[in-house]
């Protein structure tokens, strides 16, 4: 993993990440609630297009590194909605490419 959290005045990357020569920006979503049948559904166009232009910020402070991709995942935590403490109740799942 290349940074967590990172910020800026315009929002939020939650994880930056390598996978050989392919940059991963993943955006992490945890719920409690049954409102989405997977969380990653909360992670709407508009969403995705931040994403995306937060990476441009990101990597024009990066100009010394090289990637041959970028790719955009989704990691969903869905917690048990009676127990949303036992994380080992949790059901995760690793989106991965959810945006070009």
């Amino acid at each position: 993993m290349l940074e967590r959290n990172w910020r800026n005045r315009y929002g939020e990357l939650d994880l930056i990440a390598v996978d050989g020569s392919v940059l991963v920006i993943v955006e992490v979503k945890t719920r409690a609630s049954k409102v989405f049948d997977d969380p990653a559904h909360a992670v709407t166009p508009l969403k995705l297009a931040r994403m995306r232009r937060l990476t441009q910020l990101w990597l024009a402070g990066h100009r010394e590194q090289w990637w041959s991709e970028i790719r955009f995942d989704v990691v969903s935590v869905q917690l048990d909605s009676r127990h949303p403490a036992a994380v080992e109740r949790a059901t995760v799942r690793h989106h991965r490419g959810v945006f070009e």
